[in-house]
């Protein structure tokens, strides 16, 4: 089978990462590098044998899929030109900035006859993978994910940029949308939110409490889950997945999963090259990043109301 001509669209940190992945696959050839910066694009590209553009619009015919890396807010207006010259996506997460951009995109890719895929890259993290082969029925999540400080994607808050992460794998394991949310966040190092805590509740009464912090002095990734007469405990960086159980006999049993270890980078893309294949949806389609997305941006809106209750205690000057 010939290989899937690909394109790269943004010439960052991401992009040098995608860039590497598809190298490094038998089933792709990176065809182009892409960047509105003519020499980061050139660069990039001479390290694959790319030709470097500096136009998405002239993709069109000359590759079959593309990644997009670049700032969220051009998500859309990339990914419907690309749809509309009739190219694969796959899109980094968030999928766009907004609901109503995320549904024009998604709209488009359908119309085009487009496959679709949202770069929610912890999905396919392989102790992820376990963990959703043995989710019965969830009742309580314990996440944290916290980072050092790097000037990366500040022009998104830590919920877009990394709780989001987090908030479609519970979505997906819950299988259904929050009821309520209570959310409270600040800002230190940015102008954006750089740390947020978070409690979302679930029909069946499902409670998920996820930190998320950028400004951290230590990386940790880390989810627990507790479902009836059963603890399991993820490390993201690890890539494993310890599993606590209770007996009929009322022992605890204990069992390390068996977790093959490999890049989600790479599993991602692999997983992408199938559904350009054979055109089947993804496992993280344009449908399920918008509902991760709207989680996102509802949590956004707690914090926010959160801030001005805080505000107000100020300017009224709280006394212990």
């Amino acid at each position: 089978m010939p290989q899937t001509r690909l394109a790269v669209i943004g010439a960052g940190q991401f992009g040098k990462n995608h860039c590497r992945a598809i190298h490094e696959s038998q089933r792709a050839q990176l065809c182009a590098v892409v960047d509105t910066d003519a020499a980061r694009a050139a660069k990039l590209a001479a390290l694959y044998g790319a030709e470097a553009l500096a136009d998405a619009g002239q993709l069109a015919g000359k590759v079959d899929a593309a990644i997009v890396a670049a700032p969220t807010t051009v998500h859309e207006e990339i990914g419907r030109m690309l749809a509309e010259a009739g190219i694969d996506i796959l899109v980094e997460k968030p999928i766009t900035p907004d609901l109503a951009s995320a549904s024009r995109l998604i709209e488009a890719a359908e119309r085009h006859g487009r496959i679709l895929q949202v770069g929610h890259i912890e999905r396919f993290n392989p102790a992820v993978v376990e963990l959703e082969r043995r989710a019965t029925l969830p009742l309580f999540f314990e996440i944290h994910r916290l980072n050092l400080f790097s000037p990366r994607s500040l022009d998104v808050d830590v919920v877009l940029d990394l709780m989001i992460h987090d908030v479609d794998i519970v979505l997906a394991l819950a299988r259904a949308e929050p009821v309520e949310i209570r959310a409270a966040g600040i800002s230190i190092l940015s102008p954006k939110v750089d740390i947020a805590n978070v409690r979302l509740q679930f029909p069946n009464g499902c409670v998920a409490n996820l930190t998320a912090s950028r400004v951290s002095t230590e990386r940790v990734r880390k989810l627990r889950l507790f479902q009836p007469r059963q603890y399991l405990s993820l490390d993201y960086g690890r890539q494993d997945l310890a599993v606590f159980s209770v007996g009929e006999d009322h022992q605890i049993g204990f069992e390390q999963a068996p977790v093959t270890k490999a890049e989600p980078l790479k599993s991602q893309l692999e997983a992408f090259l199938d559904s350009v294949e054979t055109r089947n949806s993804p496992k993280t389609s344009g449908y399920a990043a918008r509902q991760s997305l709207g989680a996102a941006l509802a949590i956004l809106d707690k914090i926010e109301e959160h801030s001005q209750v805080v505000s107000r205690s100020l300017v009224a000057g709280w006394k212990p």
